[in-house]
């Protein structure tokens, strides 16, 4: 018996993959974006106050996983051991060793040994110097970039998923349904987001879930025209008007023969939402009512670069990595539009 290794391929894929790949500058975006994205999630093995392994008398210590008393390594104090007090450093590398990260500060480590006025200049044990209160700023960066990513991709996926089923429903049922629900959208989109948030931030003390859900009240709208568009062309097609007469539930044709051509001109969407909900969310940052204070935020940054404008590397760091991160999905997203454009040759 032959088998074809090419029968389970798709011909349609693998074309817009071809046609991804050769937009070089969102292919390279593409990658560059994901290692520093998965080099973000283990932020605390690259940036942390406590070491990633000690060796103490023939034993092995995990800080990073596990709180220690200093009077396990020999200390006075029941308290958890503080690997920033040199007399706890000491105290292990006299039976011991210690392995650090690469940055040896977390972003609400204080540096109490800079030896000068905060905020203070890049230096070898801070390389983006550091705030106004003394914390690293390279630290806070990488955890902000983490943060910063995280909630849009979360807000992207709840708001494409309730848009998607939201512009899907009006258009396959039309009549009543499309019409309310259009002049709802009209009246609801035209709403001063930003404004309402920053009303709202001032009632309930905000936090990345309360601030997460805010905005996807808000960020659910732009993939329902699209949408709405598609269902409502499709379902005048032969093949719907064929899976109706033989019986078929609505649901089944909606997720099986519809929405497979809906969700390529929402995938192309994506990106651009993504970037849309970084900024968003930054912005929130800046004015002082997103994240919870002391939270790792670029906009933050951002605003202590504007209050400190004797520290230039504050604003230049965070205006740095919002430049690069936004490019980064611009350039991703004008590929993925090409890979699903029919027109483009790949």
């Amino acid at each position: 018996m032959v088998f074809n290794k090419n029968r389970n391929r798709n011909p349609i894929v693998e074309a817009r993959w071809l046609r991804f790949r050769a937009n070089k500058r969102g292919f390279w975006s593409l990658w560059i974006f994901s290692i520093l994205f998965v080099l973000s999630l283990f932020a605390e093995f690259i940036a942390n106050d406590k070491p990633l392994l000690i060796q103490y008398e023939q034993g092995y210590y995990f800080p990073i996983f596990n709180q220690y008393t200093e009077t396990e390594f020999g200390g006075e104090f029941e308290t958890e051991a503080d690997y920033t007090d040199p007399y706890v450093t000491e105290l292990i590398e006299e039976k011991g060793y210690i392995i650090w990260p690469l940055i040896r500060f977390s972003y609400d480590t204080i540096n109490y040994n800079i030896g000068g006025p905060v905020p203070s200049a890049p230096s070898s044990d801070n390389w983006l110097g550091t705030d106004d209160k003394g914390r690293d700023v390279m630290a806070r960066v990488i955890y902000g970039f983490r943060i910063s990513v995280l909630f849009g991709f979360i807000l992207t996926i709840i708001s494409s998923v309730i848009g998607v089923a939201v512009g899907a429903s009006q258009g396959y049922y039309g009549g009543w349904l499309d019409l309310m629900g259009q002049r709802f959208i009209e009246v609801w989109s035209g709403m001063p987001t930003l404004f309402l948030l920053i009303i709202l931030s001032s009632f309930v003390e905000p936090n990345f879930w309360w601030l997460l859900g805010i905005m996807v009240a808000f960020s659910w709208m732009s993939l329902v025209g699209i949408v709405r568009a598609e269902f409502l062309r499709c379902r005048n097609f032969d093949y719907v008007k064929a899976a109706h007469a033989l019986g078929v539930e609505d649901r089944r044709i909606m997720l099986r023969h519809m929405l497979p051509n809906a969700m390529v001109a929402s995938l192309t969407m994506m990106p651009f939402i993504l970037s849309g909900s970084v900024t968003t969310l930054t912005s929130l940052d800046f004015l002082g009512f997103g994240l919870p204070a002391g939270s790792p935020s670029l906009g933050e940054l951002l605003a202590q670069g504007k209050a400190n404008l004797q520290a230039p590397w504050l604003g230049f760091s965070a205006f740095a990595v919002l430049s690069i991160m936004l490019t980064l999905l611009v350039f991703i997203g004008e590929a993925v539009r090409d890979a699903f454009d029919p027109h483009q040759q790949g």
